[in-house]
């Protein structure tokens, strides 16, 4: 009798503490993309076709879908944005759509909490509201996809994928106003990193070359007392030079570069000031 007890005991144990693991038939997924200064996260449930049409009759054209499966598929946005033109404010956002056969209505919904979509739809719960129109591809995608693709330092297309269709929606960041701002702000009290990304954030945008030429003399000015200043910082000013048209200026200052990389032993910078010495001095 004891050896029964303690039969049906273990078993009870074992049954308690066992869990059943199987697969979702929707597995979750999550997309981190940084586009310019801004964050772009997006989580998501996976449905897959399994051999169904999907747009048309799985999901019906013309109703609202939850753009996923299981819970709210959520997209957050760490500054505020424009899709397709249109304001939206840095937050978190429930992602729902009302597909058609030629335009899809985009919906960022305030509301994410939902399991679908939401029982009674709200219209003051929507913080933006936008229709696009869905592309064809050759290829088949089996599973609903969500991928942040076309990045920039201002923009970004968020794409939903499924079957045939891609779905594009233009993202816009503010990269230059987030990138200036820093900037100016930083610079109230700049050391020499500070000034030399500001030179080069100018540089690589198109900015204004006087104002990123101040600013890489900043740097190295500051970088001079006690010792030489970063060959990286002279091979900079001499591309800013460069853009300037001030080829003689620009060579010299490459120069230097080249014998600070010389003596790092730094290789690539090596050749990149020879490169540019080379180039500089036909014009």
């Amino acid at each position: 009798m004891k050896k029964v007890f303690l039969s049906v005991l273990a078993f009870v144990s074992i049954a308690a503490t066992a869990q059943v693991k199987t697969p979702q038939s929707s597995p979750s997924s999550k997309v981190e993309q940084v586009v310019g200064l801004t964050t772009i996260e997006v989580n998501y449930s996976r449905p897959s076709a399994k051999g169904r049409t999907v747009f048309g009759e799985l999901v019906p054209y013309g109703s609202m879908w939850r753009t996923g499966a299981n819970a709210n598929t959520t997209v957050t946005f760490s500054e505020n944005v424009k899709i397709e033109g249109k304001d939206l404010a840095k937050g978190t956002y429930a992602l729902f759509t009302t597909p058609k056969a030629d335009s899809w209505d985009v919906y960022f919904y305030k509301t994410t909490d939902n399991w679908g979509t939401p029982e009674k739809w709200d219209d003051s719960q929507v913080a933006a509201k936008v229709n696009v129109k869905p592309a064809s591809t050759s290829r088949n995608i089996e599973s609903f996809t969500i991928s942040v693709n076309d990045i920039t330092n201002d923009n970004a297309t968020l794409n939903l994928e499924w079957e045939k269709t891609i779905v594009p929606i233009k993202i816009e960041v503010p990269t230059k106003e987030t990138a200036i701002s820093s900037i100016e702000k930083t610079l109230a009290g700049p050391k020499a990193g500070d000034y030399f990304s500001a030179a080069q954030y100018y540089f690589q945008s198109n900015g204004d070359m006087n104002k990123a030429l101040t600013w890489v003399n900043q740097a190295i000015d500051l970088t001079e007392k006690g010792k030489d200043a970063p060959f990286w910082y002279l091979r900079q000013k001499s591309l800013i030079q460069a853009k300037l048209n001030d080829k003689k200026g620009a060579i010299e200052t490459a120069k230097l570069s080249l014998a600070g990389a010389i003596k790092a032993g730094n290789k690539d910078y090596e050749k990149m000031n020879n490169d540019s010495i080379a180039e500089w001095s036909k014009k």
